[in-house]
């Protein structure tokens, strides 16, 4: 794999970012540039990134300067850059987001880029902007932030800091890569689901195969997504699953629990609970259960659905 980005002098970058030890947003800021650059000049020709401590005042107007400078792409003047309406300030990697990400996203539906937004791009501009963690709780989940600082030069290091950033902007290529890849998945998802749901009856919805499932149907507004108690869909091991809808998105409850002498119970017990041949368990917390067929998991769920 070529390197996305090239440290140059000044006078014969693109781009231009601060020196020394660096963070996600700018490590961010730079992989989206590196790939816009890349798009418009359909090549793999490295980005040439200059990383100073100083802006020099004769740069060429097309020269972008982001994360430095206090300018259109910096938020480290008085005050910031400016927030999402959901209070969420903007860091370099947002403001350049903000700003090219729907070009670079141009041949797939504007939810991607919503989605890529609200997963990864929030969190980073988050994150630089101090704004989060809210800890309430003694451990935090490691973050994508704190792994890229982990790529800077330690204090007792003889590391090269330039060097350094390449090896982060390489990394945080990848986690990038797979956020758009993600939310793509995501927005072909919706529209599977949302196509399910008009074909759906009762309260178990059934999909022709496994897919990311829980937000188009949580945050669907129809009433068929509304009257949905539960999911039936093919398993990766085989047979059938199916599976509770959560009372909220990321929630742990459940629209209709089951039964209660179905949660853990043996195969033997649950087949003469139900009288479905085919059911061979349901989780002792009973948001999941397999099946053997379609049919008897989409029985299953419609007994759950009644009791």
């Amino acid at each position: 794999m070529k390197n996305l980005v090239e440290i140059v002098i000044e006078n014969e970058s693109q781009v231009v970012t601060h020196g020394g030890v660096f963070h996600a947003d700018d490590v961010l800021a730079t992989v989206i540039l590196a790939k816009l650059f890349q798009q418009r000049n359909q090549n793999d020709v490295p980005l040439k990134v200059c990383r100073e401590f100083k802006v020099s005042a004769d740069l060429s107007e097309d020269v972008i300067i982001y994360d430095i400078g206090g300018g259109k792409f910096d938020h480290h003047q008085r005050g910031g850059n400016g927030a999402r309406e959901n209070g969420v300030p903007y860091s370099s990697a947002g403001l350049i987001w903000r700003e090219f990400g729907k070009e670079l996203l141009k041949d797939v539906p504007d939810m991607v880029w919503e989605i890529v937004d609200r997963d990864i791009i929030q969190a980073v501009d988050a994150m630089d902007n101090g704004t989060m963690p809210r800890p309430d709780y003694p451990c935090q989940g490691f973050s994508i932030s704190q792994a890229i600082s982990g790529f800077n030069p330690t204090w007792d290091s003889k590391e090269n800091f330039d060097l350094c950033f390449m090896k982060a902007v390489a990394f945080m290529e990848q986690v990038f890569d797979n956020a758009v890849a993600t939310a793509a998945a995501k927005a072909k998802a919706e529209r599977l689901v949302n196509g399910a749901l008009r074909n759906s009856k009762g309260h178990v919805l059934v999909l022709d195969r496994y897919m990311p499932w829980q937000e188009p149907l949580l945050t669907s507004e129809s009433e068929a997504a509304k009257n949905i108690l539960f999911v039936v869909y093919p398993a990766v091991r085989g047979g059938y699953n199916w599976q509770c809808v959560p009372d909220t998105l990321g929630g742990f409850g459940q629209r209709k629990p089951v039964p209660q002498e179905w949660k853990g119970a043996p195969a033997e017990e649950l087949q003469k609970l139900t009288g479905v041949e085919g059911f061979t368990f349901c989780h002792p917390a009973g948001f999941l259960g397999a099946c053997k067929t379609q049919d008897e998991a989409v029985r299953v769920a419609t007994l759950a659905a009644e009791a």
